[in-house]
């Protein structure tokens, strides 16, 4: 069992700490905020307001409890008691060496907040689940050959650490999701309804989002369902990729598409329960693709970083599934799950110029192999070693 796994977010909230009074830290429970805020700040104070004493005490009194410390001070699940925001402002404002460091897993709720009373104040980061390079600093990557089980175990950090496993951690996940953080966020009268459009979002993924056709098929309205999928993203359930668009006569897509922060999560909502099973299933494509694009969300957001990242499909049928747009350029990425490497991959790469009028500078096809060559103008990479460089080597 590995105790603690180090996060590429680190050297990112180190440095903010050094201009921000306060850091603001977000992401799906059980991403391992508080495990990583401990360790980074071990210094400070920590409290989490989970504890229902400790939040009727900050309620009752909130300058004495937010000034029992004259060090830094981490408050876990800030979401909780959001009038406390008002009381750190005027904290940092009248005593800028004063440190807190706040957590929260709905970032719907806690920005909000943030927004309204500690503008220019806050640094604000996430914390996705762990990426496949964390792993490999860890010295815990997967095999080439585990692809399958690495999308159905997942890559939440108590599974990745042998601390759980998947059979066990994603039914009681989404019970307690649904039991208690969605109920926070918006009023679902009926939990059986919103759990068949989360199961209908695991089975749209990598597709183009319609709410129309899913308020059809659960039985509610269209402004429910675009309700219901902010609520999911709030929540780091699912996250949404925009369409790319420019100043181009050409007619593109204008719908996102949705993908989950965790594929093991997504198996678990598509009863895939092993590896043998993910491997004859007709979603397995849309997961490998669905790993690819979080792994590059994570590398982003961990930089500390808008994640700036965004798809291309036209009228034409000419798609390309990974856009990432830096210093006014962009890379293209094709994903392909199979295990055998074809030319015929790079083909909508090789077309990317005459598609889209900003430079690409970088071409990648990354795939469910093991071969890679980076050599020539379009990179081949595997999915154990694949990275998401700003700019061209």
């Amino acid at each position: 069992m590995i105790e603690f796994i180090d996060r590429q977010l680190a050297t990112t909230l180190r440095d903010a700490a050094r201009y921000f009074s306060v850091i603001c830290l977000t992401g799906p429970r059980q991403s391992g905020k508080s495990t990583l805020t401990c360790r980074l700040f071990e210094e400070y104070h920590r409290v989490s307001l989970e504890n229902p004493d400790i939040r009727m005490s900050a309620a009752a009194d909130p300058m004495a409890f937010l000034n029992q410390t004259n060090g830094g001070l981490i408050i876990d699940e800030i979401q909780r008691l959001p009038m406390l925001l008002e009381y750190i402002q005027s904290i940092v404002d009248a005593h800028p060496e004063r440190r807190f460091v706040l957590t929260g897993s709905s970032n719907f709720m806690l920005l909000k907040n943030v927004t309204e009373s500690l503008a220019g104040r806050a640094g604000v980061f996430d914390l996705l689940p762990l990426s496949l390079m964390e792993l490999r600093q860890a010295g815990i990557l997967p095999a080439i050959d585990m692809l399958d089980e690495t999308m159905v175990g997942g890559l939440y950090p108590a599974v990745c650490a042998g601390k759980n496993i998947s059979r066990f951690l994603y039914p009681a996940y989404l019970r307690t999701y649904l039991d208690r953080d969605v109920r926070q966020i918006v009023n679902v009268g009926n939990i059986s309804q919103f759990h068949t459009f989360l199961r209908l979002c695991a089975g749209r993924i990598g597709s183009l989002f319609n709410a129309s056709e899913l308020a059809n098929e659960v039985g509610v309205s269209s402004n429910t369902i675009n309700s219901w999928l902010n609520v999911l993203e709030a929540s780091y359930i699912i996250f949404r990729l925009r369409p790319w668009s420019e100043n181009t006569r050409k007619r593109l897509v204008k719908s996102p598409k949705i993908y989950f922060c965790d594929t093991g999560l997504a198996c678990y909502l598509l009863d895939i329960e092993t590896a043998a099973q993910l491997s004859r299933d007709k979603m397995r494509g849309h997961l490998f693709e669905n790993l690819v694009i979080a792994e590059a969300l994570k590398k982003r957001l961990n930089d500390g970083r808008e994640p700036n990242m965004f798809f291309f499909r036209d009228a034409k049928g000419n798609e390309i599934d990974l856009l990432t747009l830096h210093g006014g350029m962009l890379s293209a990425y094709e994903i392909k799950s199979s295990a055998t490497y074809s030319t015929d991959f790079e083909k909508t790469l090789r077309n990317a110029a005459t598609l889209i009028n900003t430079p690409v500078v970088q071409r990648t096809v990354i795939y469910g192999g093991d071969y890679q060559n980076a050599a020539g103008d379009i990179r081949i990479t595997n999915w154990r070693e694949m990275t998401f460089p700003l700019c061209r080597d």
